[in-house]
């Protein structure tokens, strides 16, 4: 039981929660964090080491706890013998995706929620590839300027300020001409910290196909993706080596992740950091003030609780994401007196849940690309995130892989495998006559590996979804190691969605048409928990989505105490003025940009009225 000696408690050690801490360490004010997952390592060798081992490259592999019992078998472990589970896209199959002994999130339908999150000092980011987009302008005004979805309670003007600090302190290399598109704008006197990335083989094909093509009577153009990732050396940061493994880890720190910014708060020598530490309730008095956080500590990721206790400060900030952050908040029943847990007056905590939907497509160039060079995507296609169309479907950014097919085929692990074993998986290795496909070997075999790999690549739609009551996050009667409810996640799309998805796929096939590539998207299995139906021209298309990593909603902003949102615009919450609860949760529509650069902007502005606040009280 502490009493009141921080200044401020957060919970979750990832961008939000690093980035508020760091600005409030900085101006003396005494924080303590609290962690579910482990702390900092003193490197990435353990987690490298891991990624190397796994034969599933999949996002969470390198991170802590580990997701194979024992570890470099193929066997899940079981989240409910561990105290910080987590979940994992290896689920995502129609046998296991509602398997409590496999999957952490319990899903309920009628879709599966795609997409996983990371439970680790930091490691909410670790995992993301890096692109750090601003959002258009009319992300913000949905609602009044095409009739749909809901208006946010801020503008790009009022972000603007904030994007270019968080740009500064996650280190972006960008182009600013190149990113003024779709009224994105910039300070006169701003520029980006470095230069953009260069751009790849197979960015430079998809550029010079798609010119004079034009989408909605939009004309499309490859544009670079700003990153935060060094161009130069930059932040006591190596230059990008274009090692082609940003997802799920860069292995010499060229780029970004909270690790860099906690590093920092620590340094201020006025942040403490409590690893393996589960927030059970935040505690609320009787003059509707936050009074403290109970928590919950265990030292190994199966073994017994080692202690509790509760933690007191003058102000609170809930940064656990927007599936763990109303976790929390519907457990802090308070004995009762809060049945629909706190911060939930409105009854909006855990609902609109949302992602990017992802349509991914892939093809074979008729001429070598080379991918494999460098970072996963140095390039997309932007025009397509804003337009008149928005008043009927969902809006889209292409995003240009340079990873082959590693993505959508596991390659080239399967060719291989094809190739060798005389089988076509990926589909690059047909049978030309009667019989099985050929089984080669020696100098055909590398003649046909060099063949495929080199010109595979493949496009990604990020579909904008959304927001609906019905796709929520709400608490489970299967309990954790530690005896918590695990989240339940209720998941479906709309039908202006589904138009988004079904025009993202006609998009991919026209700009293949032109490249002259040959399309190798497959059809998905019905019974796939992602697959979807929706009508298309010339009757119904069964369609898959992925997810995109990109979780938000569940705890909205709004302009007023209205019952239909959570917290205010600068993320404190309606019900308890002394919480904040901060990160992607607060936004509320998906937009049509990588959430990063939007969190991490929204988190500056809330470690400034943080600082106000205790300034006055």
């Amino acid at each position: 039981m502490s009493t009141n000696e921080y200044d401020v408690v957060i919970v979750g050690a990832g961008v939000s929660g690093a980035l508020i801490a760091k600005q409030l360490g900085l101006a003396g004010k005494k924080v303590l964090m609290l962690e579910s997952g482990a702390g900092l390592p003193a490197n990435n060798n353990d987690f490298m080491q891991r990624f190397y081992l796994a034969q599933a490259k999949v996002p969470e592999v390198p991170y802590t706890p580990d997701l194979f019992d024992p570890p470099g078998s193929n066997t899940l472990t079981d989240p409910q013998t561990q105290n910080a589970a987590r979940a994992t896209v290896l689920t995502l199959d129609k046998g296991s995706w509602q398997d409590k002994s496999k999957s952490y999130m319990m899903q309920q339908g009628p879709l599966a929620f795609g997409s996983t999150y990371e439970r680790v000092a930091g490691g909410t980011m670790r995992h993301w590839l890096g692109t750090s987009l601003r959002f258009v302008p009319n992300d913000f005004t949905t609602a009044s300027s095409y009739g749909q979805m809901v208006d946010w309670p801020i503008t790009y003007a009022d972000l603007e300020p904030w994007y270019g600090k968080a740009e500064v302190e996650i280190g972006v290399s960008a182009n600013k001409a190149e990113q003024s598109y779709l009224g994105i704008t910039f300070a006169p006197d701003y520029d980006y910290p470095m230069p953009a990335i260069p751009p790849s083989l197979v960015d430079d094909a998809v550029a010079a196909a798609v010119q004079g093509m034009e989408v909605d009577n939009i004309a499309l153009q490859v544009v670079g993706t700003p990153a935060g990732r060094n161009s130069q050396p930059h932040h006591s940061r190596p230059v990008c080596a274009g090692n082609t493994n940003c997802i799920p880890i860069c292995p010499i720190g060229a780029k970004y992740d909270p690790s860099i910014t906690l590093n920092a708060a620590l340094d201020t020598g006025n942040v403490e950091l409590w690893p393996f530490t589960v927030a059970k309730q935040v505690l609320v008095d009787a003059n509707n003030q936050v009074s403290g956080i109970e928590y919950l500590q265990y030292q190994t990721p199966t073994g017994p609780q080692t202690g509790s206790g509760t933690v007191t400060a003058a102000r609170y900030v809930i940064a656990a994401h927007a599936i763990e952050t109303p976790r929390l908040l519907l457990m802090s029943t308070n004995g009762g007196r809060f049945p629909n847990g706190v911060a939930n007056r409105s009854g909006m905590v855990g609902k609109n849940l949302m992602d990017h939907p992802l349509y991914l497509a892939w093809a074979l160039a008729p001429k070598p690309l080379y991918g494999f060079r460098g970072p996963l995507a140095t390039s997309g296609i932007e025009s397509l995130r804003d337009g008149p169309f928005r008043k009927q479907r969902a809006a889209f950014r292409i995003e240009i892989g340079n990873e082959g097919w590693n993505f959508s085929s596991n390659d080239p692990y399967t060719t291989t495998i094809d190739l060798i074993n005389g089988m076509n998986l990926a589909g690059l290795n047909p049978a030309t006559s009667p019989g099985p496909a050929p089984a080669l070997w020696g100098a055909p075999l590398v003649n046909a590996l060099n063949n495929a790999l080199s010109r595979q690549f493949r496009l990604g739609f990020l579909v904008e979804q959304t927001p609906d009551p019905a796709n929520c996050v709400t608490l489970s009667p299967e309990l954790d190691h530690l005896g918590l409810p695990r989240p339940q996640i209720r998941y479906d799309l709309s039908d202006y969605t589904k138009a988004g998805l079904l025009a993202a796929s006609e998009t991919a096939s026209a700009i293949f048409q032109r490249m002259g590539a040959q399309e190798y998207t497959s059809s998905p299995d019905p019974d796939d928990p992602c697959a979807f139906t929706v009508d298309a021209k010339h009757g119904s298309k069964l369609m898959k989505f992925y997810g995109s990593g990109h979780i938000v909603g569940t705890y909205r902003m709004g302009s007023k105490d209205d019952g239909q949102s959570v917290v205010d615009k600068y993320q404190r919450s309606w019900d308890h003025p002394n919480l904040f609860l901060v990160g992607s949760g607060v936004f509320p529509t998906v937009a049509t940009g990588n959430p990063t650069l939007t969190i991490a902007a929204l988190a500056l502005q809330a470690a400034t009225t943080l600082l106000s606040d205790l300034q006055t009280s």
